[in-house]
């Protein structure tokens, strides 16, 4: 019998033994969250408890925190010792501050990504599933929408950086038969993300329009993303833990996508007023479109994104004013 066949083959996760790295973070707790409702046994990896982790899933009995460095190879290795079921979701940097420190890029991600790799070898971990950036790997596209088998030239650390852990989550496929999946996600947003973070214009663009404040763009609004809901993002990732085809790269977003300007049109459709905008000179790492060609994911894992952007839009925006991050009468 295979390492991949000692996992479920259907749809159940019922009795796996998960690890999630990055556990405490926008996508991690998400994960955190449906792994539980699944009947996993999780084991939450991060540096700082409970960050996004739901009060609920902080007190279930099948969720057990690991605060840990990834640096620390032995801890690593402890943790994932009986584990049927490794997610790696964590990332010490962000593509826009990476290229300012690069060595900390290198030294927190890439080294902590080989440290968990080594450590699921050690303890022969039946499936890991790695979180990539579809964003960022590419860099500068010659085509859209952007297949996997696009030149990957990154114009930041981060890419790099990501890229290189893609390339040795390869290797130890190839030299230990370590059965993995790499994800290149696009932009997810949705409930639980941060408004006053430096990562996902979503989240700063509707906090902003909450608060009735200026929106600041770098550029002049026409630079396309490619946004996926939280939702979308999540049922990639639980199907890509059961997924057992040949296939081991797959892009993961919306298929679809928006300029900043008509991001800004759908948040004012849905806040009902007009937002100021101030133009502020384009940036040297943003690349002038990103929109993830998602045939290969759509094919192998019978997965199809659900929630439009007006959508995602509508539900993250009740969820602020529901749980009161912010106030849209100020």
């Amino acid at each position: 019998m295979t390492k991949s066949q000692l996992l479920p083959t259907s749809n159940s996760f019922l009795g796996i033994k998960a690890v999630v790295v990055g556990a405490s973070g926008f996508i991690g707790s998400h994960v955190v969250d449906a792994l539980l409702a699944r009947g996993c046994q999780v084991r939450a990896v991060a540096r700082h408890f409970p960050g996004l982790i739901a009060e609920s899933a902080m007190a279930n009995s099948s969720l057990t925190i690991y605060q840990h460095d990834m640096r620390d190879r032995l801890a690593l290795e402890q943790t994932l010792e009986g584990v049927d079921l490794v997610i790696h979701l964590a990332s010490g940097s962000l593509p826009q501050s990476s290229n300012r420190f690069p060595h900390d890029d290198v030294k927190v991600n890439l080294l902590g990504a080989l440290n968990l790799l080594e450590a699921a070898r050690q303890n022969n971990v039946k499936k890991m599933v790695v979180i990539s950036s579809g964003g960022t790997v590419y860099g500068v596209p010659n085509q859209s929408p952007i297949s996997e088998e696009h030149p990957t030239d990154p114009i930041c650390s981060y890419g790099i950086t990501k890229l290189a852990i893609e390339k040795y989550v390869s290797l130890y496929r190839k030299i230990y038969g370590l059965n993995s999946i790499v994800l290149r996600l696009a932009n997810p947003y949705g409930e639980r993300q941060r408004l006053d973070s430096t990562q996902g214009v979503v989240p700063v663009f509707l906090g902003r329009a909450l608060r009735h404040q200026k929106l600041e763009i770098w550029g002049d609004g026409t630079i396309v993303r490619d946004f996926l809901y939280i939702s979308d993002a999540i049922d990639a990732i639980l199907s890509a833990c059961m997924y057992y085809g040949s296939e081991h790269l797959f892009n993961v977003g919306s298929g679809v996508g928006l300029s900043l300007n008509d991001l800004i049109y759908l948040i004012e459709q849905e806040v009902g007023y007009s937002l100021e905008v101030s133009y502020q000179l384009a940036r040297g790492f943003d690349v002038p479109a990103n929109v993830l060609c998602i045939d290969k994911v759509q094919t192998e894992f019978k997965w199809h994104p659900k929630v439009s952007a007006s959508e995602g839009l509508h539900r993250f925006h009740r969820w602020l004013v529901k749980n009161q991050r912010v106030n849209p009468g100020t």
